[in-house]
């Protein structure tokens, strides 16, 4: 091989490669295993699928049961429409309880296993690989093509493979140490730029906030682009994050500003009449406090924002205005923005310039929120990629 490297013959023994051991590479292999396809996936880490299993450190949110799952990828959504029609919500439900793995669905129409963790269902589902004959091999990190062949840094030093089919399932560019670098970007093109999504957006406290760092702020109304969302947001030393600022994420970044209603289950009116109420002696604080029952993050939040207190208070505690700076970095980012692009792909998710050679998960060039839309268009690109794959033979 070149570089001294060793050229491994897999001709003979296997004819499907697997980049990458993540939900999407998982989901492709075991497609090409039912099919009958001799597969390997390579993996760059020293095991498969840490950020799945970081994921589900907090309660791995599988899917979401809602009539338009579909509008969460935005314009994406007619690209990902087929594979989601094809392993949607439900789809996902019923290959995680064939795991051995209940799930429930929440208030919301979240969808977790009832074991609220990754680790259970991931062992079954590298069980059920390994019982299709499916070999991971471990810390082999892919580094590009020679011709037709790829090439990877292994612990035995440089491998060149031939396969006659490759699925490429490396991941986004967020959270590095946990295996999505982006770094793949060098060797495929077009690539849209790389972008943070669901992340936290950097505020300029002041001294004063710095005892509320780490606070949530529940049951929060973000007014943005004219639209109320609600959800949690966190005061951190380094800005605003939390569920409720992923949600949003995407409009933010793209230059909406973000108003705060700390009080969206009352209208302004309620509001109005609940500050009218007698004060007496006792601070704005314990006024505010008393009378609306905001939290302490929350007076701070309008101490931050709005100090000197306008005479309409009402109006700002229903629409308090927070200037924002700076996405977070990338790779704090819980998913990314860009990566390959369709037109770069056919119907097929296979490489218009690379025939043979098939991509998915957060390596293509879509988005969505937070709340079981990651997981399940990973799963979903994986299964149509994989599937593909295992039909496609070269000419």
């Amino acid at each position: 091989g070149p570089n001294g490297g060793v050229m491994l013959d897999l001709d003979k023994s296997i004819d499907a490669l697997v980049i990458g051991a993540g939900p999407a590479g998982l989901m492709a292999a075991e497609a090409l295993g039912r099919a009958g396809r001799r597969v390997v996936i390579a993996e760059a880490k020293p095991s498969p699928a840490r950020k799945f299993l970081m994921a589900g450190k907090s309660g791995l949110n599988l899917t979401k049961v809602e009539a338009d799952f579909g509008l969460a990828y935005a314009e994406a959504g007619d690209w990902l429409g087929p594979m989601l029609a094809a392993f949607g919500p439900a789809d996902v439900q019923d290959w995680t309880r064939d795991l051995g793995q209940e799930v429930f669905t929440g208030s919301t129409g979240r969808v977790f296993p009832t074991a609220m963790k990754a680790s259970p269902l991931l062992r079954a589902w590298l069980a059920r690989l390994d019982g299709l004959g499916v070999m991971l091999r471990r810390n082999w990190r892919w580094t590009g093509w020679d011709d037709q062949a790829v090439c990877f840094d292994t612990p035995e030093g440089a491998v060149t493979v031939r396969a006659d089919v490759t699925v490429l399932a490396c991941g986004g560019a967020s959270w590095a140490r946990l295996g999505s670098d982006g770094a793949w970007a060098q060797w495929i093109a077009p690539v849209a730029p790389f972008q943070p999504a669901n992340m936290g957006f950097c505020v300029d406290w002041s001294d004063h906030m710095a005892r509320h760092f780490g606070s949530p702020v529940k049951n929060c109304g973000l007014r943005v682009a004219g639209r109320l969302h609600r959800g949690e947001i966190v005061v951190s030393s380094r800005g605003l994050e939390g569920g409720g600022i992923y949600a949003v994420s995407r409009a933010l970044r793209e230059g909406a500003e973000l108003t705060l209603d700390l009080k969206p289950d009352l209208s302004v009116d309620e509001v109005a009449t609940r500050l009218g109420r007698a004060r007496g002696k006792a601070s704005v604080s314990t006024h505010l406090r008393k009378a609306l029952g905001l939290t302490p993050v929350q007076i701070a939040l309008l101490n931050e924002f709005a100090r000197p207190f306008p005479d309409d208070l009402a109006s700002l505690i229903k629409n308090l205005p927070v200037p924002l700076g700076s996405p977070r970095p990338m790779d704090e980012a819980i998913s990314t923005a860009g990566g390959l692009r369709r037109d770069a792909l056919d119907d097929q998710l296979m490489l218009r310039d690379r025939p043979g050679t098939f991509a998915c998960g957060e390596m293509l060039d879509w988005e969505a929120p937070t709340g079981g839309y990651l997981l399940t268009a990973c799963f979903a690109t994986g299964l149509w990629a994989g599937r593909h794959a295992a039909d496609y033979r070269l000419a």
